[in-house]
């Protein structure tokens, strides 16, 4: 396993982290207490869940996959090796049964927080992020901005004032963005930097093959100001294992078991899709494998957060680390991305 500095803490976090949104729904605790298992002995020290988990989520699943976690880091003596993040769900009128009223005010925070730490069992979060802006912003997979005044209030701030409390009492050591833009990543930063408050370390966005949007705006952010990409949803739900080209899916699959989630089933991504498949099978990779180290090797990249359903999943992305792309296959991939850009942002 290969580590890198989370921003610029002293953690340092495996580049390959254990995404969790299945277990509770496509996984049960056994199962995930399996792949917990696995991905631990093989180096893995960083685990990304969050209180909207699992996913989709339910109000009958809603907080499985923080219990299931709770209930594995319980029987264990090495918490202090283990790096768990989870997230404060933003605003959504159909999420009301994870709280009345979702926001990111104090209150709002330190009830989520209290809320995650029961369910995990553990009196402190390694990195606590917002799930997603209060504002009106592009996230999931919406294309195109218009501004609309929405009666939001700058609250970043506040936001920041009570990290550095939760910080300052122990129960969260970092703080992170997730479905960040370039604007709200940078109003963070330099707020913390005016008025001496904690730093955002990571922004947790979408990024693979079929979705390099953080590589305009975000990456040079990233980079300059050290708060790493976690990348999300780096195998497209699961497209760009090659399953479904292959005709080796089953009715199990994320794409197949919610037509909802529609954002990697478009025409485009399926043809993209087809031609990286073209340029593993070339170069004697699995589509799977070479999907995720092309993440891992962005020098934006902090950690690549995978998910499997299935163990022969979950060891084939872990191995991703060992495997070495020439300038060859790179040139090729940016090929395809020429031809067919983000075709699922």
């Amino acid at each position: 396993m290969k580590y890198n500095k989370l921003g610029n803490t002293d953690l340092e976090v495996s580049v390959i982290c254990l995404g969790t949104m299945t277990f509770g729904e496509q996984n049960s605790e056994a199962e995930a207490h399996e792949q917990l298992n696995y991905a631990i002995e093989q180096g893995v020290n960083f685990i990304d869940t969050a209180e909207l988990y699992a996913v989709p989520s339910t109000k009958e699943n809603n907080g499985l996959t923080e219990k299931h976690i709770g209930t594995w880091l319980k029987a264990r003596s090495d918490r202090d090796k283990i790096i768990v993040a989870t997230k404060i769900a933003g605003p959504s009128p159909n999420l009301t049964y994870i709280r009345p009223s979702l926001n990111f005010s104090n209150a709002q925070i330190n009830e989520a927080v209290e809320g995650s730490l029961r369910r995990l069992q553990t009196d402190y979060i390694d990195l606590y992020q917002l799930h997603w802006p209060e504002r009106k912003v592009n996230f999931f997979g919406k294309r195109g901005y218009t501004f609309s005044d929405d009666t939001w209030e700058d609250n970043f701030l506040e936001i920041l004032e009570s990290m550095q409390s939760l910080i300052a009492s122990g129960k969260v050591r970092h703080f992170g963005v997730s479905n960040e833009t370039p604007w709200g990543l940078m109003h963070f930063i330099r707020l913390a930097e005016k008025h001496g408050l904690p730093r955002c370390v990571s922004i947790q966005n979408p990024y693979s093959l079929l979705n390099r949007t953080f590589e305009v705006g975000l990456a040079e952010v990233a980079i300059r100001e050290q708060s790493g990409l976690l990348a999300y949803s780096p195998m497209g739900f699961g497209l760009l294992s090659g399953k479904y080209h292959k005709k080796q899916d089953s009715e199990r699959d994320r794409l197949n078991k919610f037509k909802v989630m529609s954002r990697y089933n478009g025409d485009n991504s399926h043809k993209a899709t087809g031609e990286y498949l073209k340029i593993a099978e070339k170069h004697g990779l699995s589509l799977a494998q070479l999907s995720l180290q092309f993440i891992n090797t962005r020098p934006f990249t902090t950690s690549t957060i995978i998910g499997a359903t299935t163990m022969a999943q979950l060891k084939e992305n872990i191995e991703s680390v060992q495997v070495d792309l020439s300038k060859d296959i790179l040139k090729e991939i940016n090929a395809v991305h020429e031809q067919i850009p983000n075709p699922a942002p």
